[in-house]
């Protein structure tokens, strides 16, 4: 039994809430397995990625407010054959041009301004995008991390029970050669290790598979883990206000918000091919033998268009119309994704409140059931117990083990719930010692680039 309390209470220290002393040399931290999640999650760097794939919308809608330019050369030979009154001319020349045309829009109806806003917003929405994944990533890191401890706490525990069971069906055989006991008891003893045994064995598949998805969400084999924290100072103080924060700082929201802004200018977009458009081209050109009387000849002109929509088949007004309908399926998509962060917060709060409430009530049972461990082995001793009763006594504090560490997982993998629900759960917030990746930077590094195939990276 004293065996029992000091692995299991073990396995149970390994996630306290906070404080649970120091950790192992060398063990790792919740903070450092969230730092490598953060760094090398591979669907996280490609979402990186992908915004700065929407970062280049920019420049090209900007590619709208500035000139285009055309070089044109020629060249061949030209054969002539001329009959005149003077008599009969023929000659073979070799006719050479070259030429250069710069083309500037002047007016399009504000579609070149409305498309570059539309980009911007875009590129917004990319972002928060991006703090959608960097949060689920983290919350997945943290879930998984809890996940370890558990797991492996339960099977710490589950070894243990073992043990005492197969220290039980000895003092029960040896009872029973004596007399003291029946074969029945001997039977149930070997019953209840039985069953022990296949307890553990489940416990430690279920161990291999949490460890796989460690590696997979982490990027590393789990070693010694320090115990895991709850983040409760960075959360609301009450549901009120996390529901307050949740609809203004929740990415999801923010991006539902940005899309608004998109599709609206969108339909100004659409609306700008209504408005003429006015434009500037100038050309130059110079021409060697031309013609058989002209050796050479230049060209040059500046020529202001405008051209004015009347009519083309009427897909500009489908298109309008389009957008409108577009816009409106965007204010009717943020209303809905309002009320699922509404929903997802009020739930990862009772989720925390319950787990709170659930760690008090496992440590309660678990001390419960060491009393009632002893006293029914005592009352054994006795005669006034059966065997089976001490084996149930062991089970259930097996059980009130085993439900305190789930229990103590829950709490923490809770706390982080109600910080992603809200839109916090982020590596500046957390304090995790890792340079944050800041989307801006490309973004600048790409929006004014006039020329150039290479991206900032070097590719």
């Amino acid at each position: 039994m004293q065996a029992v309390k000091r692995v299991a209470g073990a396995a149970v220290a390994a996630l306290m809430l906070g404080g649970a002393g120091t950790a192992p040399a060398r063990a790792e931290t919740m903070e450092g397995a969230l730092v490598r999640a953060y760094q090398n999650n591979p669907q996280l760097n490609a979402q990186r990625a992908s915004v700065r794939v929407t970062d280049e919308s920019v420049p090209q809608a900007l590619s709208g407010y500035r000139p285009k330019v055309a070089i044109t050369a020629s060249a061949g030979y030209q054969y002539s054959d001329v009959t005149a009154s003077t008599g009969r001319l023929h000659a073979g020349q070799v006719p050479r041009s070259v030429g250069a045309t710069v083309t500037q829009t002047l007016y399009n109806g504000q579609q070149t301004a409305n498309q570059v806003r539309a980009a911007e917003g875009q590129v917004s929405a990319a972002r928060e995008g991006l703090r959608v994944l960097e949060q689920s990533v983290l919350l997945a890191a943290a879930q998984i991390y809890m996940d370890y401890l558990r797991d492996a706490a339960i099977v710490e525990v589950q070894r243990s029970n073992v043990r005492v069971l197969e220290q039980t069906l000895k003092q029960t055989r040896d009872r029973f050669n004596v007399g003291e006991v029946t074969r029945t008891d001997v039977a149930q003893s070997e019953a209840q290790l039985a069953s022990g045994k296949t307890q553990q064995l489940a416990a430690e598949a279920t161990l291999n598979t949490t460890r796989s998805n460690y590696r997979r969400i982490i990027g590393n084999e789990p070693g010694g883990l320090a115990p895991g924290s709850p983040v409760d100072r960075f959360l609301p103080k009450t549901l009120e206000a996390a529901i307050r924060l949740g609809l203004t700082e929740n990415p999801n929201v923010t991006a539902a918000m940005y899309g608004i802004d998109v599709s609206y200018l969108q339909v100004k977009v659409a609306e700008g091919a209504l408005f003429p458009t006015v434009s500037l081209q100038v050309s130059a050109q110079k021409a060697y033998e031309p013609q058989l009387t002209y050796t050479q000849m230049s060209t040059a002109s500046a020529i202001a268009q405008v051209s004015i929509p009347v009519y083309q088949g009427g897909a500009e007004y489908s298109l309008i119309r389009q957008s409108k309908e577009t816009l409106g399926q965007q204010r009717l998509a943020l209303e809905q994704v309002r009320d699922q962060t509404r929903a997802s917060i009020v739930q990862a709060w009772g989720q925390l409140l319950a787990a709170k409430a659930q760690v008090s009530s496992a440590q309660a049972q678990v001390q419960a059931s060491e009393i009632a461990l002893n006293g029914v082995r005592e009352e054994a001793r006795a005669g006034q117990r059966t065997t089976l009763d001490v084996l149930n006594a062991q089970q259930s504090l097996v059980n009130a083990r085993v439900a305190l560490v789930t229990a103590q997982h829950d709490r923490v993998v809770a706390s982080y719930s109600v910080l992603n629900a809200v839109g916090r759960l982020a590596p500046n917030l957390l304090g995790l010692k890792t340079t944050v990746y800041d989307p801006s930077v490309h973004y600048h590094q790409v929006r004014d680039s006039w020329v150039g195939v290479r991206t900032p990276d070097g590719r």
